[in-house]
């Protein structure tokens, strides 16, 4: 019989990566942890690094474009940084979209604001109800919380929503077997 981390990894080994995309982030923003650069490394609080400049910039700099600040966001949230990431949420231009919504989130729940986290989660939901990274990150907030079958509904949803076999499910699964949440 497998435990639940060796069907996790047999799992990612038999899977082609772009299966693993969740929500509307392709399967580089969820597989993996976010690469670390001068971003966590040299810049000051509220910037991002510029590969095309190679200098930090102000996170509000119109040189900058959301997808470069939403990398910024996962590489400081991953780092253990959530206030720094939600500096750098407040300057996306999209909006509050289900993506901006879902890291608003995630940060605040990192944050230790989990009726925050909650409620950003509730909102993107709102906007994508077939967000299953939303639902995923959702789902191990419940974990964290000890609310087992919460978890379990949200992974439920995800299944429903077409999300078998991909990154959400997966992450969300190995919580609810071994009590342990991913940080990206």
């Amino acid at each position: 019989m497998f435990d639940a981390r060796t069907l996790l990894c047999a799992m990612m080994i038999c899977m082609p990566a772009t299966v693993f995309a969740a929500g509307t982030e392709d399967a580089a923003d969820t597989t993996e942890p976010p690469a670390t650069t001068e971003t966590t490394t040299e810049c000051k609080e509220g910037e991002v690094f510029d590969e095309e400049e190679k200098k930090c910039l102000k996170a509000e700099d119109s040189s900058l474009n959301d997808d470069q600040r939403f990398r910024a966001v996962r590489e400081l949230a991953y780092a253990g940084r959530p206030e720094e990431a939600l500096l750098i949420l407040a300057t996306m231009t999209e909006g509050d979209t289900d993506r901006v919504l879902t890291y608003k989130g995630f940060a605040n729940r990192k944050a230790g604001r989990l009726e925050e986290g909650l409620a950003f989660y509730n909102q993107a939901l709102a906007l994508n109800p077939d967000n299953i990274l939303t639902r995923s990150y959702m789902g191990q907030m419940f974990v964290e919380m000890g609310e087992i079958d919460a978890a379990k509904l949200q992974l439920d949803e995800i299944r429903a929503r077409g999300g078998e076999g991909t990154w959400a499910e997966a992450s969300l699964a190995s919580a609810i077997a071994t009590g342990k949440t991913m940080n990206y």
